[in-house]
């Protein structure tokens, strides 16, 4: 399929704010892998299906992980983080897109996980500071992913754990183990 197909698969399945959410998402993917030299049409079809469970019903969500066998404990953790993993499912499953490395950018999206690969960070990455997006400090995430696309992953993460700890949210096991890999990986490089 071509953009304009995945495109046109998301649309009836978000609001209008979320599909001009997810084409921000896209051309800041596209500009990233430019950037960084990863695959841009696997990323602009990542960026293009990442949101495509974020408004499926969370108990068909929690059903999908039960009987696919994914990981447990995302039950109970609410829409938020079960569309990604859910997102990946559907993807593979309707669309028939059986690349790992975009499934897995599309599955960790939300949480972040240890040893990302680039295509994975640039997603995440794109989805947090696109175009759209308006936050204290998305300016200071858009020009750090402008020059170091791990430092700006890295800054995305304290962001992101620094939000929910200030909201008094809990924090999905993935994401501490993604801000960990992190900081191990800052201290190696010095």
């Amino acid at each position: 399929m071509e953009r304009e197909q995945y495109l046109a698969a998301i649309k009836p399945r978000m609001p209008e704010k979320r599909y001009i959410h997810t084409v921000g998402v896209m051309e800041t993917a596209i500009n990233l892998a430019h950037k960084y030299g990863e695959d841009v049409k696997k990323a602009e079809t990542a960026a293009i299906l990442h949101d495509i469970a974020k408004y499926a019903d969370i108990e068909w969500m929690e059903n999908i992980v039960r009987d696919e066998k994914l990981d447990e404990r995302l039950i109970g953790w609410g829409s938020e983080l079960l569309h990604g993993p859910v997102g990946a499912y559907i993807v593979q499953s309707e669309f028939g897109i059986t690349d790992e490395e975009l499934l897995n950018a599309i599955r960790f999206h939300t949480t972040g996980r240890a040893n990302m690969s680039r295509l994975e960070k640039i997603i995440f990455v794109a989805d947090m500071i696109e175009p759209n997006r308006r936050f204290d400090g998305v300016d200071r995430l858009r020009k750090k992913a402008q020059k170091n696309l791990d430092k700006a992953m890295s800054a995305c993460v304290r962001h992101t754990l620094a939000f929910l700890i200030d909201t008094k949210q809990p924090i999905y096991p993935l994401s501490i183990e993604c801000y960990n890999d992190m900081m191990n990986r800052e201290d190696s490089e010095g």
